[in-house]
């Protein structure tokens, strides 16, 4: 499970990173990238929940009740 974790953390961080790089091509390219600027802020709200969830809705299946 602990490696699972740092697995789905590894690739929220580089979506995210997808996210706002993507963002600044868009500005600096002069395109309308206020679109972009706030898929790439919801994500940063809606990744880690969706991670957290996803992991809680496993230790509920599996029946863990340990923190780990």
């Amino acid at each position: 499970m602990k490696k699972a974790k740092r697995i789905l953390a590894l690739a929220g961080a580089i979506l995210l990173a997808m996210l706002y790089l993507s963002t600044l091509v868009f500005a600096l390219l002069g395109k309308e990238f206020m679109n972009w600027l706030m898929a790439a802020v919801g994500a940063s709200i809606m990744i880690p929940v969706l991670i957290w969830a996803y992991g809680f809705i496993y230790r509920l299946l599996k029946g863990d009740t340990k923190d780990s």
